[in-house]
């Protein structure tokens, strides 16, 4: 997909650039300078192994190539709704707002979209990012992801949250081994009824991620490792249905404070196009396991290689 020119070169431009007076969030914090400095090296590193130059849109026609991108990636027959507008990313832009994509040498390839929290609160909320089908498995999300960061620090913002749907493996894999980040909340049908391509007809549930963008960046982060002492409170069964374990083994797990685990399907997306109602079952059932258990307290660790999440009880219960 070729949208308006870019420079040809393969870098990430500097997220520590000049901004204009017009265009300054807030105001620095106390952040440690070799952390920034770490993270545009490392965000240059990422765009370079990708082969792509990570930089923020700042015209209209850039803002039009957005736009169609994320629409062709999230509706790709066509008959969904926009998810974003043109008009409102040069908003978000001229308000001081993070609007970036990543660049082949002429062609869009990723864009991402993040605004502002509370001024107080140092933080920016990533609204959305993609990247076109052509063009994945590139570390070009990583890429875009690790430019924001450095944007982030250079302007004082120390933490980043955004939303993804908790049962799509490679963007947990992604969010909490790749970054090192944090699923710090769940939160069920967030977005209400959603009538874009990708999910229309499958729940809105997500799981909010929270990053803390100064502390040191995991160069080759863990995954989550199991024990085998864990209560397996959910797994995917051999039809690729979801298999809960009865409310009583969950009072039981909450009750004892023994780690648990609970599975996902490797491929949630393909399911949703070969089964959307086996997909479905997947969304409660995951929500009436992991929904209960964070609400009373207990952290997601990781997610195993095997596609388990592990969660551990809140530090006061025994173990």
């Amino acid at each position: 997909m070729t949208h308006s020119a870019s420079p040809h070169s393969v870098a990430t431009s500097s997220p520590g650039s000049p901004t204009p007076a017009a265009h300054r969030p807030p105001a620095a914090g106390a952040l440690r300078p070799e952390i920034i400095q770490q993270a545009e090296q490392q965000a240059r590193r990422a765009a370079e192994a990708s082969q792509v130059q990570v930089r923020q849109l700042t015209t209209l026609e850039e803002h039009t190539a957005a736009a169609d991108l994320l629409d062709a990636i999230w509706n790709p027959d066509g008959d969904g709704e926009s998810v974003m507008q043109p008009g409102l990313l040069t908003a978000m832009e001229h308000a001081g707002s993070y609007v970036a994509g990543a660049w082949d040498r002429g062609d869009l390839v990723g864009v991402t979209i993040g605004f502002f929290g509370p001024p107080s609160a140092g933080l920016m909320h990533s609204h959305i990012a993609g990247v076109a089908p052509a063009a994945m498995r590139r570390g070009i999300g990583a890429a875009m992801k690790l430019h924001q960061r450095a944007w982030c620090l250079h302007h004082g913002v120390h933490t980043m949250e955004w939303t993804f749907d908790p049962l799509i493996a490679r963007n947990a894999r992604f969010n909490l081994t790749r970054l090192g980040a944090q699923l710090a909340e769940y939160l069920p049908e967030f977005y209400g009824q959603m009538r874009d391509g990708i999910n229309a007809g499958q729940g809105s549930d997500r799981a909010l991620i929270r990053w803390h963008l100064d502390r040191q960046y995991p160069e080759v982060p863990e995954p989550a490792a199991a024990t085998g002492e864990e209560a397996v409170l959910l797994h995917v069964g051999e039809d690729h249905q979801p298999r809960p374990v009865s409310d009583d083994a969950l009072a039981a797990a909450e009750a004892a404070g023994t780690d648990v685990l609970l599975q996902i399907p490797e491929d949630v997306e393909a399911l949703r196009s070969a089964a959307p109602k086996t997909a479905a079952q997947w969304r409660t059932a995951l929500r009436e396991a992991m929904h209960p258990l964070m609400a009373a307290g207990w952290t997601v660790a990781g997610l195993t290689a095997e596609g388990f999440y592990l969660l551990r009880p809140p530090a006061h219960s025994p173990r």
